[in-house]
């Protein structure tokens, strides 16, 4: 079966492969328009393997709302320039409404689903955006909330990624300022990077190694003072409990000051609000992710890659 230029360009636009690429499938297919796409898939799932060992430590991470529902997922590629393709970001988009909607157990339940308006899952959409955008494309991970009040915020362009889950009397629940101070809280824990919800969320090993530390550090510093070594424990002891406390406050979001209200701290704010609207409001949880955060950057000397290219 013959082929034209026309064919050549429509099997382009189809799939956003390469002039080239696209006469050879079609050479290869007899010119079979479907075949040919189906030729540059299977070619494109061979380059997907290549580019998987590529560090991908750039991209976004996008939100969903659906309903009551609220999710968050991570997706890498390896340049920030792609992360800003209208392709890749309808890509990250769908894939946190997919989160939302359908509560995948984990990520290969996840890559497993049915990709919104086609007859492909998950996984071999990503594995087409990959082909067609030639980078190394990875959903990373993803959380999601379905009861109480969910409020989802992306802060600087999709860098950072955060959910906070509330639970709200009945008679608040659907209340603005609970939404607001949702959104508040989003923006502080963007902001400030606190670790744990509460104290009671540290694991009891971590605080015991913190004590252990500030104690020693107490110690040493009362040994200038040259105090009588019960005297010097009990003054060390109160040291601890301070610095402990300064701890909690930097590393548990309802300790940390309002960001709004420095004089208060969260726990404090929300208890106000509350309050003021006539019932209770609870933090449950929240989520943050920042992307690419926890994975190695290959380091590239640029130059040399150019002048490698060149030869």
């Amino acid at each position: 079966m013959a082929f034209s230029a026309k064919d050549v360009q429509t099997l382009r636009e189809m799939t956003g492969v390469g002039m080239m690429d696209c006469k050879k499938a079609l050479t290869e297919t007899n010119g079979d328009m479907d075949a040919a796409v189906i030729f540059l898939r299977e070619k494109g799932l061979a380059a997907a393997q290549k580019k998987a060992g590529r560090i991908a430590a750039e991209g976004v991470v996008a939100a969903a709302s659906v309903g009551t529902v609220g999710a968050v997922a991570e997706i890498n590629a390896e340049t920030d320039f792609v992360a800003k393709n209208e392709s890749f970001m309808a890509f990250a988009n769908d894939v946190a409404k997919l989160v939302a909607e359908h509560n995948p157990a984990d990520l290969e339940a996840l890559l497993a689903l049915p990709y919104p308006g086609s007859e492909i899952t998950v996984l071999q959409m990503q594995q087409e955006k990959v082909m067609v955008i030639g980078e190394n494309i990875q959903i990373r991970r993803f959380a999601r909330y379905d009861t109480g009040v969910t409020v989802p915020y992306v802060h600087m362009g999709g860098r950072i990624g955060v959910l906070v889950n509330l639970e709200a009397s009945e008679n608040i629940a659907a209340n603005e300022k609970v939404l607001e101070l949702g959104k508040d809280l989003a923006m502080q824990i963007a902001a400030m990077r606190p670790l744990y919800l509460d104290s009671t969320s540290i694991d009891a090993a971590t605080i015991a190694a913190e004590e252990k530390i500030q104690l020693a550090k107490a110690i040493e510093e009362n040994k200038a003072k040259d105090l009588p070594d019960d005297k010097a424990e009990a003054i060390a002891q109160n040291m601890v409990k301070g610095r402990m406390n300064k701890f909690f406050e930097e590393v548990c979001l309802v300790n940390q000051p309002f960001v709004k209200e420095a004089k208060l701290t969260v726990e404090q704010h929300v208890a106000a609000l509350a309050k003021a609207l006539g019932g209770t409001i609870t933090i449950k949880g929240f989520t943050r992710f920042e992307r690419g955060e926890g994975i190695e950057k290959e380091e590239t000397d640029f130059a040399a890659e150019v002048a490698s290219m060149m030869k």
